[in-house]
């Protein structure tokens, strides 16, 4: 898992901040069995986080997804950048929602 990967602008057109709240993306593959065991859990964490915005994506629906991610998936994105990768952990998934809904 690399911290580093970001998803660019290529990738994704916008980010989805309805009234300033964090998005979430759960980057997946048809049959994969790991984004079939994270899909509850984000789900779920989502749901707690009212305005919040999931999307889900298969990386075989972009060439720039399936190259950068094709080792990886699933892969949760907290505003475009990467929060985990293979295994979601759902405490870990709902602090760092909450951080990224905090305005300075």
């Amino acid at each position: 898992m690399s911290g580093a990967h970001r998803v660019t602008p290529e990738c994704i057109d916008e980010r989805g901040y309805p009234g300033g709240m964090p998005a979430v993306m759960l980057l997946t593959k048809p049959g994969c069995h790991l984004c079939d065991e994270a899909r509850p859990i984000v789900e779920s964490v989502v749901a707690a986080h009212p305005g919040v915005t999931l999307t889900e994506r298969s990386i075989l629906d972009d060439d720039a997804l399936r190259e950068e991610y094709a080792e990886d998936i699933p892969v949760v994105l907290v505003d475009g950048r990467v929060h985990s990768t293979w295994h979601v952990d759902a405490d870990r998934l709902a602090a760092a929602i909450a951080k990224a809904g905090v305005t300075a």
